[in-house]
């Protein structure tokens, strides 16, 4: 752990600091994320045909594929990543508030990105417009994908207001080292702001905070788009009332292993050894275990209910999805990842950086493939005689796998340039971490 005091000049060197490595960075994300565009570009052209998603049960493929598998893993990771900054504030955790405006940035970047998913999944952006806008008062009563709308709007404007209202102190008493070619945009954030405000909006933020750890589990990813799903019992796999827990696990996991690697790249592009230390890691790892284990074990009672005496369909769907190779992956990884996280809290000495980025990313890969997994066996193995004797088979295209890594770039852009014009390291976190040292 480094021992040099934080300072102003630390969490300001991501504005100023411009290397080869950075326009690298830039130049990767954003080709991934072209690559993507063209791909999208061509099915806007031809229909969504282009993909590997076909009709539904006679068409012996599924509707749902990836598109909407990675929208619920980015929607997963934006609430988790809302939930951690919310429980850094509202439980008084002043060891992660280094990290706090990370998981705030990482929530707005995955609802962009699962709220893109949507467009693109409807085949037609302007159905945006008139299928979606345009008839709401009638579609949020009658349609509950709607919902998904409403709710992923919702959440964006308030963590925008959460994120901004911090933002504000950080950028005015900031600002005179900041640069003067964003001024505009500074200006812009601190309209009619004065100190008499600080003391108020302390008391705002909190209070939003509060409200989002009590929303998470009753209308976000432990809420609204779960019940899409668990309402449904022609679905197996799907029907039932574990979703809701279910999802929010998978979206803690996933926000979490985020928040560790946008962690690490930042502290060492920036050397801020001193500022994201290595206890801030192992706590981290430590929650990413718990939440691990809480995921096995809600997929455990699934696995339980559905091959132990019951319902045919239950059994053959369960069964179905228990040994898949896919899902078998996805939870290896995360037992490996739980087991990592264990011998290292016995044994510290087995903590490294690099092995905390290791099990962050294959915990994102192992809740990415999972949801995607039981978007699909879901309408692979439905509870219709009449497609019983219909072989499922659904192959995700290129255009569909492009997106991930598509969005993904998508979100890496998002962090290269909001790290060009805002600090991502709150300016109470450098007061906090100083009045340690002293």
């Amino acid at each position: 752990m480094g021992t040099k005091t934080p300072s102003e000049a630390d969490i300001l060197r991501p504005i100023g600091a411009t290397s080869k490595t950075y326009f690298a960075l830039v130049a990767i994300a954003g080709l991934a994320f072209v690559l993507f565009l063209i791909g999208w570009a061509y099915q806007l052209q031809e229909g969504l045909i282009v993909t590997g998603l076909g009709d539904w049960g006679s068409g012996g493929g599924v509707t749902w594929g990836v598109y909407i598998g990675a929208f619920i893993w980015w929607v997963g990771i934006a609430h988790g990543g809302i939930i951690l900054s919310a429980a850094v504030r509202l439980l008084g955790m002043d060891r992660y508030m280094p990290v706090a405006r990370l998981a705030e940035l990482l929530t707005i970047a995955g609802l962009s990105a699962a709220g893109f998913y949507i467009i693109v999944h409807l085949g037609r952006p302007d159905r945006m417009v008139t299928s979606v806008v345009g008839h709401y008062h009638i579609t949020v009563h009658s349609s509950p994908l709607v919902w998904d709308v409403t709710v992923i709007t919702a959440y964006f404007v308030l963590t925008a207001t959460y994120l901004s209202l911090t933002l504000r102190y950080d950028v005015t008493r900031l600002r005179d080292q900041l640069p003067d070619r964003l001024d505009p945009i500074y200006r812009l954030m601190t309209i009619g702001y004065t100190e008499k405000e600080d003391e108020i909006v302390e008391r705002m933020v909190w209070w939003l905070a509060l409200a989002i750890i009590i929303m998470a589990p009753l209308l976000l990813h432990g809420g609204v788009i779960p019940w899409l799903f668990a309402v449904l019992p022609s679905y197996p796999t799907w029907f039932g009332g574990v979703q809701g827990p279910q999802f929010l696990t998978i979206a803690l996991t996933s926000a979490i292993s985020g928040v560790i690697l946008l962690s690490l790249a930042f502290r060492r592009a920036y050397d801020w050894d001193h500022i994201i230390t290595d206890d801030i890691f192992r706590g981290l790892l430590l929650w990413l275990g718990f939440f691990c284990l809480l995921f096995l074990w809600l997929q455990l009672q699934q696995n339980i209910t559905g091959l132990f005496t019951a319902p045919v369909d239950l059994t053959i769907a369960a069964t179905a999805r228990a040994t898949n190779p896919i899902y078998l992956t996805s939870m290896s990884l995360v037992f490996l990842t739980l087991s990592y996280i264990f011998a290292q809290a016995i044994r510290p000495a087995l903590f490294t950086k690099r092995r905390a980025a290791v099990s962050g990313i294959a915990v994102l890969i192992a809740t990415l493939l999972e949801k995607v997994l039981f978007v699909v066996e879901g309408f692979l193995e439905p509870t219709f005689n009449i497609y019983a004797a219909v072989p499922g088979v659904y192959i995700p295209s290129l255009i569909e796998i492009a997106s991930i890594t598509g969005t993904i770039g998508m979100v890496g852009l998002f962090f290269l340039l909001v790290a060009k014009v805002f600090p991502v390291v709150e300016l109470h976190a450098i007061e906090h971490l100083r009045d340690d040292h002293e």
